[in-house]
């Protein structure tokens, strides 16, 4: 049996995030320069859609560019938005072909018109899609996030929109980048760290984590069905015991 035939259908994860690590590190052992290892990261992200799509996963979040990237040098970021935009186009037919929907989150505005305007044109594209959400992560940061919706939120209480005394986690959940998509139920990161790395904080709070060593340009279908197959021998409490999860479910 393979590990993708060990899967169990009933218990798939709705929502995964992925934090894509270890491309820099993978063209260095290969005496390459780490834009070398951001275009075979490509293919990892290929394959990890194609499989959450065979799957039937509802949705995906890779991490794509974090707030703190812009402090890497001008040239890879220049090499890295270069990337998005023929990624954008390599991939259309694929998301077409399996109709997969595509979302971006964080201020991807900072990229630039072309980048905007690439990204819009495709998520206006795939918007009646029907298989599997998948997220971009651009210029996001779990801080961000939180800070963003504070600030929308003080808005509208200046405005007379929201009641401060009827705030909640679920009203708050609503200000977030992600509202209307449920919370990651596991988080995968590859290249060995154990660090969340200021991503989706609010929204992690009850993921499963998986840690591979695996380096980005590495990571296939297969390592996507292993994480699943460990996340489906978790337990997962939500802050209960597992006696009463055993009689919840009774």
């Amino acid at each position: 049996m393979t590990v993708k035939e060990s899967i169990m259908q009933g218990v798939l994860p709705k929502h995964i995030a992925v934090i894509m690590d270890g491309n820099g590190r993978w063209a260095k052992k290969r005496g390459l320069n780490r834009v070398f290892g951001h275009r075979n990261g490509v293919q990892a992200v290929h394959e990890t859609m194609e499989a959450a799509v065979e799957l039937g996963i509802p949705f995906v979040t890779f991490y794509a560019f974090s707030t703190e990237n812009w402090n890497r040098p001008q040239e890879e970021i220049s090499a890295l938005t270069g990337l998005l935009l023929k990624t954008i186009d390599q991939e259309t037919p694929t998301l077409m072909e399996h109709q997969v929907r595509l979302l971006t989150i964080g201020d991807s505005g900072r990229f630039g018109p072309e980048v905007t305007a690439k990204l819009d044109e495709l998520k206006a594209k795939t918007a009646g899609n029907t298989g599997t959400t998948v997220l971009l992560a651009l210029n996001y940061s779990g801080k961000w996030d939180l800070v963003q919706a504070a600030r929308r939120m003080a808005l509208d209480a200046v405005a007379g929109r929201l009641e401060p005394h009827t705030i909640d986690e679920s009203v708050f959940a609503t200000y977030l980048s992600t509202a209307g998509i449920p919370d990651p139920d596991l988080l995968i990161r590859t290249s060995g760290e154990y660090r969340i790395s200021n991503f989706l904080l609010w929204q992690l709070a009850y993921a499963e984590f998986y840690f591979t060593p695996v380096l980005w340009p590495d990571f296939r279908k297969t390592h996507l069905f292993e994480a699943i197959a460990d996340f489906q021998q978790r337990e997962r409490r939500f802050g209960m015991t597992g006696d009463q999860l055993t009689d919840k479910q009774q």
